[in-house]
């Protein structure tokens, strides 16, 4: 995939990541787009390790699926790890 697709499956699966994923952020386009693209990457690992998908390599619905499916596991692993943020001032 070119870097054009790679933008609009992560904002496509950023973005549904966020919005299925219950929480408080306040992320920028940017940091959904980079989030939608590391869960493509972590989405099309584990398809791959499994032996269900050949990984990411075109942009259609399985794609999106696998960017989703990454993007929600980072989101729960990252609320997990940090929990509430309090603010000192």
């Amino acid at each position: 995939m070119n870097i054009l697709a790679w933008i609009v499956v992560g904002l496509i699966g950023g973005t549904l990541a966020r919005w299925l994923t219950p929480g408080r952020d306040q992320a920028g386009i940017l940091l959904t787009i980079v989030l939608g693209i590391a869960g493509a990457l972590v989405g099309g690992f584990i398809a791959v390790s499994l032996g269900i998908s050949n990984g990411i390599d075109d942009f259609d619905l399985g794609t999106i699926v696998l960017s989703v499916i990454g993007a929600v596991i980072i989101l729960v692993l990252y609320r997990m790890l940090l929990g509430p943020r309090r603010r000192w001032f």
